[in-house]
């Protein structure tokens, strides 16, 4: 295990890990948990109108007077070094400014290298950025071409001239897989579980199940291309990035750059979609620095291709689930562990493993993960990272089983639904898979499934339903900070480094503002994607809301204090302390007499303040690390597969939350069908095609990777518990990640169903089904 792959681990196991997180000082439960005001109401996204008028501004939109335009240039051979490097023709063409190659490149650290003595740097891999002449995978940045024009810059690349002499470098999954690692931890559990005698009770298990499942690579494909606009004053850098970790960023850049953090400003207002890739890459160091080289503001935005070059994906796996189940199919073994890649200058483990912990029930456990070392591109994660392939294994063998037990899926899955962690044995705060099911399957129509694969038809169209759980941690990550200031019209600002990457992040920030306030929605504002702002974390594992949520309302319990300093003696909150009184009604007022109240606009007039301001970060009492904290789904869904072609159409999908309290239902449902449409991708449509001679991937584009469009998708409804959870901000848990997870075992299952025909290796594309 490589010393960036140690810190990552070891920062998110702290970020997982159970930070405490979610209530008041002293263990008092959030007092906005079971009410609905803003929160809980459908508001539209604050966002909407500047985007849907085109007014809202992204990285490759910012105007600069002076503005050169770069272009990388990517390594074509696996592993080597460049014996050849030719760029006067390049030099010479019309309009170039610069080329930077390692032999002019500036002397830096790698953000990963950096983040071993700093944990506010990020990156992701430890392997220099054009710091020497060597190559450690096919796509790698060799050179970078700075012009007047982009077209300008897009020619003269071309006319680079670079030899090389490569070395073996292993690119074959099934090649490498004997020589595969085991690092010691996955994140926040330890990467071997052992729990009983799993392999024995397989071996006397009265039913079971034991099969391999591969699933193959995927890659980022947001609508907004990594793209940033940069520019240097003196020392000064201001970077306007596409990224998903604006802090973190920052801090980074400083760190290589060697100013200090506060002459680094990273602005992000709006992010076009990022889903785990949208991170410190090569891109932006080299961009950083080529800027400073020229002395003038300076654009670098990816190719589509150049995204497929450079930006890691998901991981390809091949995974062995065995389950054994007893005479009345209570599992006494549950076995899931084999391989995926991860190079050993790479930094994300891919978790596959990980959602099965919690998942079911059993007698015992035995699960590990093996790493193979390839010379491709670092892998990063990927919404859902782990959870969104592991639980295609896991419920892919769970309906197999059901099937040769002559049992119901669900009433399998039931019967085995833990009611604490079944490994580590703590309580769940907030559990209700079984409301979840039952209520997706009634809406659904389950009772109309035949359990016999191939009973239904409409002509040439076989017809089948499946179904498949999905599982997703709470996490809450340390570092969020909020700004919050009342102005003396009354009306309220919450300010912070956050990124709106299109979830509605800003627009339920503010409804909880306003419901903590007692303002009118229309009276708060929300300032974010600026690192100049409060430090936030960064937008990931479905942690960001929740994070913010907490900061928030450590925020609002610093308020009343200030305001009953600036209220003075001439109020009729004097002689009130600060846990005496309460936030509402637009002004503070006691919490026993309704008469003592007075407004926000009152009291900063009177004490002649234009603003009062309280920064705060997030904490809670240790006791949440007694509970065991997961999101749950229920996924269905209904296809029909054609005898002729093997075509697979899905009629409808539905996907049964159990996410705590529901803070936005618009903006929720919106997020729970954006993961079931990349379920859609995951099971019948993506996959990165490597070519095994070279590591090169051959479908760099949408024209070759083909992402759900408009006609690949069904009817997607989608509905929710909407139970709160106690021990989190709101009730509140993250639901970005949760709605990609059980869609691609539910599509396959739901194929079996309909055909008879059993599908382990993903995508579900027509050769496997004919």
């Amino acid at each position: 295990m490589s010393r960036v792959q140690n810190v990552i681990v070891d920062s998110v196991r702290t970020a997982l890990g159970w930070v405490p997180a979610g209530w008041l000082p002293g263990g008092t439960p959030d007092p906005l948990i079971g009410k609905r005001g803003e929160v809980g109401r459908q508001a539209s996204r604050l966002d909407g109108a500047a985007k849907v008028k085109g007014q809202a501004r992204f990285s490759a939109e910012v105007a600069m007077p002076g503005l050169c335009y770069a272009t990388l240039v990517h390594s074509t051979v696996t592993r080597g070094r460049i014996t050849r490097l030719d760029t006067a023709a390049a030099q010479a063409a019309p309009g170039v400014v610069l080329v930077v190659t390692h032999r002019n490149m500036p002397r830096i650290t790698s953000p990963a290298l950096i983040s071993m003595t700093d944990t506010s740097a990020v990156g992701n891999s430890d392997l220099p950025i054009l710091q020497d002449d060597k190559v450690h995978y096919n796509g790698q940045v060799v050179a970078v071409v700075v012009a007047e024009t982009q077209e300008q810059a897009d020619h003269a690349a071309a006319l680079l001239e670079i030899g090389y002499e490569t070395t073996p470098a292993e690119t074959r999954f099934e090649a490498a897989k004997p020589g595969a690692r085991i690092i010691p931890s996955i994140l926040i559990d330890r990467n071997h579980l052992s729990v009983g005698r799993a392999e024995r009770e397989l071996a006397n298990a009265a039913h079971k199940v034991d099969a391999i499942y591969r699933t193959p690579g995927h890659n980022h494909n947001a609508i907004e291309l990594h793209a940033l606009t940069v520019a240097w004053a003196g020392d000064e850098l201001t970077v306007h990035d596409t990224t998903q970790m604006i802090a973190g960023e920052a801090a980074t850049l400083a760190k290589v750059f060697g100013v200090k953090r506060e002459q680094v400003r990273v602005l992000s207002p709006f992010v076009g979609g990022g889903f785990g890739g949208k991170g410190v890459w090569d891109h932006q160091i080299v961009a950083v620095a080529a800027a400073r080289m020229v002395k003038r503001p300076l654009r670098l935005q990816l190719s589509r291709e150049g995204v497929y070059r450079i930006i890691g994906g998901r991981t390809p796996t091949e995974q062995h689930v065995a389950i054994g189940a007893d005479a009345e199919g209570r599992f006494t073994a549950l076995l899931h562990d084999g391989w995926s890649v991860m190079p050993t200058y790479g930094a994300c483990p891919e978790q596959y493993t990980l959602g099965s912990r919690a998942a079911y029930r059993s007698k015992s456990f035995e699960m590990i993960q093996r790493h193979i070392d390839l010379a491709v591109v670092p892998n990063t994660f990927m919404r859902a990272p782990g959870e969104a392939i592991g639980t295609f294994a896991l419920e892919s063998a769970v309906d197999e089983l059901a099937h040769a037990m002559g049992l119901d899926p669900i009433a399998l899955r039931l019967r085995n639904l833990p009611d604490k962690h079944p490994v580590s044995g703590a309580p769940f705060s907030q559990h209700a898979p079984v409301k979840a099911w039952q209520d997706g399957a009634g809406r659904f129509g389950w009772e109309r499934r035949s359990p016999t694969p191939g009973d239904r038809r409409d002509g040439e169209w076989r017809i089948g339903m499946g179904c498949g759980s999905g599982s997703f941690p709470y996490i809450r990550m340390p570092g969020a900070n909020v700004r919050l200031t009342i102005r003396r019209d009354g009306t309220a600002v919450i300010a912070c480094s956050a990124q709106e990457m299109g979830m509605g992040t800003a627009t339920v920030l503010a409804q909880q503002t306003a419901d903590r306030l007692g303002l009118p929605l229309d009276a708060v504002s929300v300032e974010m994607g600026d690192s100049a702002l409060p430090a936030a974390p960064m937008a990931g594992g479905s942690a960001q809301t929740v994070s913010l949520a907490g900061a928030i309302l450590a925020a609002a319990e610093k308020l009343p204090a200030e305001l009953l300093r600036l209220a003075g003696n001439d109020s009729p909150l004097a002689g009130l302390r600060p846990g005496e009184i309460r936030l509402g009604q637009e002004g503070i007022g006691s919490a026993t007499d309704a008469s003592r109240h007075e407004s926000y606009r009152s009291i900063l007039t009177r004490a002649n303040r234009d603003v009062v301001t309280v920064t705060a970060a997030g904490t809670a009492p240790l006791e949440m690390l007694k509970f065991a904290m997961h999101s749950t789904a229920a996924m269905f869904c209904e296809l029909r597969v054609s005898d002729v072609t093997g075509e697979v159409r899905i009629d409808r999908l539905l996907g049964s939350f159990d996410c705590g309290a529901i803070l936005n239902p618009r903006t929720a449902a919106s997020q729970f069908r954006g993961g079931m449409i990349m379920g859609l991708g995951l099971a019948l449509t993506e996959e990165t095609l490597f070519d095994e001679r070279s590591g090169r991937i051959m479908n760099p584009s949408l024209a070759d990777y083909h992402v759900p469009a408009h006609l690949d998708v069904p009817e997607i409804d989608v509905m929710w518990t909407d139970i709160p959870d106690p021990r989190s901000p709101l009730g509140a848990r993250g639901i970005g990640e949760i709605g990609i997870t059980g869609v691609a075992a539910a599509v396959a299952n739901a194929v079996f169903n309909a055909t008879g025909k059993r599908v382990r290796d993903l995508p579900i594309t027509l050769d496997k089904i004919l």
